[in-house]
């Protein structure tokens, strides 16, 4: 053994080579989900794209108008609250109907297509508490 430790260290393969990443990774159906082709495709409907931005269009007429009328502050203020209420969650594995969110917007008192449809008991979101936690804390 004339070569000594550091050059078999310098030979032999990184174990990250092993790892699955890559063009043939196996889809993990826990963290991600089942693949859809949906998600993909590009929209069918030319509404579609507009419906699926409404609320940040919404926000940023809001913002908008907001400034206009009452200054820099207002728009800024009420942004810091948004971004403020958005990182208070629930845990991952529970559903959270964001009802803070929803006041400082004024939907509140609106009942909603997500109010009706939205019940969390027929949610396909629940999985293992431990493996979602572990996940969110970047332990996995």
């Amino acid at each position: 053994n004339s070569r000594g430790a550091a050059s078999l260290l310098k030979d032999s393969i990184p174990i990250t080579e092993f790892s699955a990443s890559g063009p043939f990774e196996g889809h993990d159906l826990l963290r991600r989900g089942f693949t859809s082709v949906k998600n993909e495709l590009l929209p069918s409907h030319p509404l579609e794209l507009s419906e699926k931005n409404f609320q940040l269009n919404q926000d940023k007429t809001n913002f908008a108008t907001l400034r206009n009328i009452q200054g820099l502050h207002a728009p800024l203020k009420l942004q810091m609250e948004f971004r403020a209420v958005k990182q208070v969650q629930r845990l991952p594995f529970l559903h959270s109907s964001n009802i803070a969110l929803d006041t400082l917007r004024g939907n509140a008192e609106c009942i909603s297509f997500e109010d009706i449809l939205n019940d969390p008991s027929q949610s396909e979101v629940m999985g293992e508490p431990h493996m979602m936690m572990e996940y969110k804390l970047g332990l996995l």
